[in-house]
């Protein structure tokens, strides 16, 4: 795997050579294309001026930023040149913070920061300094087309992961949106509820939760290669009419969440138990083993 980027990674007087990986696989999306009706024949988009009606070339297409409805001021490809940040080669940690401090809508995008030659035993400090007091490394780094990134550089496992981050202004804040407060839940409401939470917890197991939908909208389209026609199960409508017994929602969802985690972890405690005895079994048969050969 090529890095993306190779510079260094830098906090005090401290520089630790670098090379960035992505931590995500690349998301293997259903493209499509729009095609005409008729034979199937890809629709080609052409650029028309909304005043005249005019196609227009690409030499003739400036950016403009809108700045009032209607109102445009261009710009030129010196402004966004002057307006660059100079390219670096070094993720500058400006500060350090407790990770519970920062908001999770802060992060967006996991890289693995990997040592390169020569900055191993400094990149393995600074991982067990961070991971020993709960800190994110808090800094800049431009990365491709001088763009300019927020990051934070925190620790996942042996690796030290550098999270692109998200700037305050682009986050909105939950100020602007309407939200229900507390004061009209009963205790026995939040007492149930807090029930079914503890009964449909469990460990994180990302392997569960696949993507549905595309693997049903892959299934059609493979057997429409093959000249077969898919029978997909029509999705069950849910009501949308309103709750209005909370409590009586919440024991059926309580009895069902027992009935369903009960049989989780009865099939677990089964398949521990004969792990268990599995395990006496073969300790048992290595010590009569070693008996003989003592022998």
């Amino acid at each position: 795997m090529r890095p993306l980027w190779t510079g260094a990674l830098s906090f005090g007087l401290v520089n630790i050579p670098v090379r960035l990986y992505s931590a995500i696989k690349a998301k293997e999306r259903v493209s499509f294309r729009l095609l005409h009706k008729d034979d199937l024949s890809p629709i080609r988009y052409e650029r028309v001026c909304e005043k005249d009606g005019d196609v227009v070339e690409w030499d003739d297409i400036v950016k403009g930023f809108e700045y009032a409805k209607g109102k445009f001021i261009a710009l030129s490809d010196n402004d966004f040149k002057s307006a660059a940040i100079e390219s670096s080669k070094t993720i500058d940690i400006l500060d350090f913070v407790k990770a519970e401090e920062i908001d999770p809508r802060f992060f967006e995008t996991p890289y693995y920061l990997v040592p390169a030659k020569g900055g191993e035993k400094a990149y393995a400090l600074l991982r067990e300094a961070i991971r020993r007091t709960g800190m994110v490394g808090i800094g800049k780094v431009t990365m491709r087309t001088n763009t300019l990134h927020l990051a934070g550089v925190k620790t996942v496992g042996d690796a030290i992961v550098l999270e692109v981050m998200r700037f305050a202004n682009e986050l909105v804040d939950e100020s602007d949106v309407e939200l229900p407060g507390s004061t009209t839940l009963r205790p026995q409401e939040l007492q149930m509820a807090e029930q079914l939470i503890e009964n449909l917890s469990g460990e994180f197991d990302p392997s569960k939760y696949v993507d549905d939908y595309r693997a049903n909208l892959m299934k059609i389209i493979r057997a429409k290669m093959k000249g077969k026609k898919v029978e997909t199960a029509k999705p069950e409508e849910r009501e949308t009419t309103e709750v209005i017994d909370l409590m009586a929602r919440l024991k059926e969802s309580l009895h069902a969440a027992r009935g369903t985690h009960g049989t989780h972890k009865a099939t677990h405690r089964r398949r521990h138990t004969a792990a268990k005895k599995t395990t006496r079994t073969r300790r048992a048969h290595r010590a009569k083993h070693a008996t003989r050969q003592s022998a």
